[in-house]
Formats: structure tokens, C-alpha cells, sequence
């Protein structure tokens, strides 16, 4: 399982609250499992499946209801939800995997992490990516994956959307929550890609059932074939 080979052209420079008296976010771990930015599978080259997933030292002993640390394990790997929910998509229907990630690393230490994910929403940051797509234009389809902090995107995915112009192209998001859903995040993808199809009927699923929704994943990725 999991077994995306091969590399596509990229560049390296190197929360969601569940109501408005919450005072946590939804943020999503990775791990090491994933080395390469971008994987590829031989099918349906035009089809990226780009997602954002940041480092946490998780302890599960520590994760409150409303941190969103989840991760899953699959074959001995810890992976963090939106890279389980990537790689599913690439499994179920091809395409490329491409990791945004960020020049300056996030905390491990999850309260450390939550407070900065707050911080750069305060001051609307736009963090300095450290990948970059070279071949945008050979794709047609971008599934875009991210977890729901504080009822938004992470501003990572903001700096992301303005570097791209998806005119013409179909976007797909899914994503993880503590119970916000999308919040208003496929609308705001809509103001930040005028001119691309926004898909309204994207994926979201609780941090809690990323582990059991393989199929789940998997059927709604078909969809779109």
C-alpha cells in the first residue's frame, strides 16, 4: 500500500475551533514517512494532489478533544491525516503527490504549534514556501488538502493559492476537523482562484474517522474520475 514511485518537477528553497468559545485548533501531524515533496503514479499525470501536513511530537496521552494531533498507522508508518488522505487519493486514482511545506519548520511541541497556527491567522501571514511546483501547466485537476485550524486554512495554503494561477483548472479540497467541517475555506479558495471550478462537494472528515474512511476516500476520489 502506498507505493508512489518516481518524482515530478519541484523546486526546494532548502484549526479549526469547533464553536467560537473553543479555544484550540485542528492541527493535522506528518511524519517521516513521505521523504520526497512530490511522488508520482504512472496513471492520470495531469492530476496533482497537493496537501499540507506539518511535524508534531505527538503524545497521546497529552491530546486534548480539541487539539486534532490524529494520526494513522498503516503498515508500521505514522502518518498525519491529510497525508493518509493524499496518498488514499493517489492510490484510488493516480496522479502527483506534492507536499507544501514551509522554509521555517513548525514546532513540534503541540501547544507551541497551536499558538503560532493563531498568531500568523492574526496577522494575516503568508509563511515562505519551500516547495514549488516547475510544471503547473501539465495539470488540469489539484485535489488540495489541508486541516481546518481555528476555522480556516492554514495560512501556509494562502501563500500557496497566490503563487499559482489555476485559471482554467479544477480544484478539489478535503480536509480534516475537529467538527468545523470546511468552515468558509472552499470560499475563500474560490476569491483566491477566481477563475478556476471550485469543487463544492470536497471531502471532510473528523480528525476521529480518518483511520476507518479508506473507503470513504476512495469512493469520493472515483467520483471524479
Amino acid at each position: 500500500m502506498f507505493t508512489g514511485c518516481g518524482s515530478a518537477s519541484v523546486k526546494n528553497n532548502q484549526t479549526t475551533k469547533n464553536d467560537s468559545t473553543e479555544k484550540s485548533s485542528d492541527i493535522d501531524s506528518s511524519s517521516n514517512a513521505v521523504t520526497e515533496a512530490v511522488q508520482n503514479n504512472t496513471d492520470n499525470e495531469n492530476i496533482l494532489i497537493a496537501y499540507f501536513s506539518v511535524p508534531e511530537n505527538v503524545d497521546t496521552d497529552g491530546i486534548d478533544a480539541n487539539s486534532g494531533a490524529s494520526i494513522v498507522v498503516k503498515n508500521k508508518d505514522v502518518l498525519g491525516n491529510m497525508q493518509y488522505m493524499a496518498m488514499t487519493i493517489q492510490e484510488a486514482i493516480g496522479g502527483e503527490l506534492f507536499r507544501i511545506e514551509t522554509t521555517e519548520e513548525y514546532p513540534l511541541e503541540h501547544e507551541t504549534l497551536v499558538n503560532q497556527a493563531k498568531e500568523e491567522q492574526n496577522e494575516d501571514a503568508r509563511p515562505e514556501l519551500a516547495t514549488h511546483i516547475e510544471n503547473v501547466e501539465q495539470y488540469n485537476i489539484i485535489f488540495l488538502g489541508y486541516p481546518n485550524w481555528w476555522g480556516d486554512m492554514p495560512q501556509p495554503l494562502y501563500t500557496f493559492l497566490e503563487e499559482y494561477d489555476f485559471s482554467g483548472k479544477t480544484i478539489i479540497p478535503f480536509n480534516s476537523h475537529g467538527g468545523s467541517g470546511f468552515s468558509n475555506t472552499i470560499e475563500e479558495i474560490k476569491k483566491l482562484q477566481p477563475n478556476a471550478t471550485v469543487k463544492d462537494d470536497g471531502l471532510s472528515i473528523s480528525r476521529n474517522d480518518v483511520a476507518d474512511s479508506e473507503q470513504e476516500i476512495t469512493d469520493w476520489a472515483k467520483g471524479f474520475q
